[in-house]
């Protein structure tokens, strides 16, 4: 299903879903939907068992997303258990990795081929880090094949760090931004600090390109 395809369907159960709140969802770790070619995504029923999960414990029982994500990785992680329905497992009950779930430091280098000196440099330069229990969070893996893309077209790994800043200090704004909306409703919030990530990753990557042109 594309996006507007889920908030549709899940539109009469939670009148407040928004494509931006399903993005942010997602960043949150709660679900990861499949990407095709072009970087669209595409929801399987799966996804939308979990939504349906989180967005229900988060409307009924009023708990925090942090916790909601918890939940999931207990019922993921428990492959004595049946299976939770409605939501379906993101990891298989043989231990064996897929993508969407918390990984190990094994997990990670055997689904981007990085070897432990390229996930060291990836945790000192700041761009992902492991959990309490060693754990990497799904977007972990993306962010160690873009780097590993990038240093093999010549940019080391240890000059990420810069990125990693920029990111920060666009996160801080942001932030200052969405605060007033916050103290009015934290979903307008967050709905406003997604939209705006999501322009300024945009507009970052458009003048990106003119500064590289502008080398030749």
């Amino acid at each position: 299903m594309k996006i507007s395809e889920v908030v549709e369907a899940l539109r009469a159960e939670f009148p407040a879903l928004s494509v931006s709140k399903l993005r942010y969802l997602e960043t949150e770790g709660l679900i990861s939907p499949h990407r095709i070619g072009n970087g669209y995504r595409r929801y399987s029923q799966a996804d939308v068992a979990r939504l349906r999960f989180a967005l229900t414990a988060q409307r009924d029982e009023y708990l925090p997303l942090g916790v909601i994500r918890e939940r999931l990785e207990d019922m993921d992680a428990s492959a004595s258990a049946p299976d939770p329905a409605p939501v379906a497992r993101v990891v298989a009950s043989r231990g064996r990795a897929v993508e969407g779930a918390d990984m190990s430091l094994e997990d990670l280098r055997a689904l981007t081929g990085a070897s432990e000196a390229d996930v060291n440099e990836l945790i000192s330069a700041g761009l992902i880090a492991a959990d309490a229990r060693g754990r990497f969070a799904p977007q972990a893996l993306r962010i160690t094949r873009l780097a590993l893309e990038a240093a093999r077209l010549g940019l080391p790994l240890r000059n990420l760090r810069s990125v990693r800043t920029s990111a920060e200090r666009t996160a801080d704004s942001i932030d200052q931004a969405t605060r007033p909306a916050r103290r009015r409703s934290a979903t307008a919030a967050e709905d406003s600090a997604t939209r705006l990530a999501g322009l300024i990753g945009e507009l970052h990557g458009e003048l990106l390109h003119l500064a590289v042109r502008a080398l030749s």
